[in-house]
């Protein structure tokens, strides 16, 4: 599995369930890298896309105990029930929210950060990849600049994945 999220110098990912910033350069990365595969988010993260609606063209897994399958949605009530999945866990990305990021993240092979050299308001956080052992910073992939705000997008590796549990 990977995880794709956009943070900032202090490692906030959003506040009130709305991203920090809206970059164009950063969304562009973010649908070229998850289209045509399985994407993994919390019921928030669902309700926070445009019309809470699930993103075209990937399969969208939401991780909740209260949702029920619906069109478009596969849901899923604990993290054990993806290794159960027609898919690849190879493709999957990971998209939040910070519950998400924080159950699956030691199950993940790479990481793809977008850090925004900005620091925000913010009510939800990403770990701090940098200060976890596991993780390393394995290639910047893009470095740009949008609205006044410098951003890197960095691929980390995680040294020691873990296997997910079977149900």
């Amino acid at each position: 599995m990977n995880i794709i999220a956009a943070v900032d110098n202090n490692w906030a990912i959003g506040n009130k369930g709305k991203l920090l910033a809206s970059l164009p350069s950063d969304m562009r990365f973010f649908k070229t890298t998850t289209m045509g595969k399985p994407v993994v988010m919390g019921r928030k993260t669902l309700e926070s896309l445009p019309g809470g609606k699930p993103l075209e063209g990937r399969a969208n897994i939401v991780l909740s105990k209260t949702l029920k399958d619906r069109d478009g949605i596969t849901v899923v009530n604990d993290i054990s029930e993806l290794s159960g999945l027609s898919v690849n866990l190879d493709d999957v990305f990971v998209i939040g929210g910070a519950e998400v990021y924080r159950a699956l993240l030691p199950y993940c092979s790479f990481a793809f950060i977008t850090h925004l050299d900005a620091e925000f308001e913010a009510d939800a956080h990403f770990p701090n990849l940098d200060e976890d052992p596991d993780w390393e910073a394995a290639d910047v992939i893009y470095a740009f600049k949008e609205k006044d705000i410098e951003a890197a997008i960095v691929k980390y590796h995680n040294r020691n994945p873990k296997e997910l549990p079977v149900r």
